[in-house]
This record gives C-alpha cells, structure tokens and sequence, in this order.
C-alpha cells in the first residue's frame, strides 16, 4: 500500500454528517470512507494512480 500523507480537509458540518452516517452504513471509518469516495471519482475520470488500476472495484 501506498504511503500516506496526512492533511486538514475544511467541510461543512451537514457534509460531513452525512459521509459518516454513509461510513457507518458500509462498516468504514470517515477517513476510509473519504479515500474510497475520492479513488471512486478517480477512476471514474481515468485519473486514478498507475497502481490503483491493477484491482479496479467501481
């Protein structure tokens, strides 16, 4: 698995309700939740990285 690099993310209070309420509906945490959205909208768009093509899961 690729490194990780930590960051702040600003989002609004009513977005974030509802990805936790989502993470807890898929058994996730919200961090988990945010990285599976974000690489969903990635591979979506072809602009995921080189390594998460090899098991694509849209």
């Amino acid at each position: 698995m690729a490194k990780k690099k930590a960051f702040a993310l600003r989002i609004n209070e009513e977005m974030l309700k509802a990805i936790e309420k989502w993470a807890a509906d898929e058994f996730r945490s919200t961090n988990g939740q945010i990285e599976w959205m974000l690489m969903q909208y990635l591979k979506k768009e072809n602009r995921a990285p080189k390594d998460s093509k090899k098991n694509p899961k849209i």
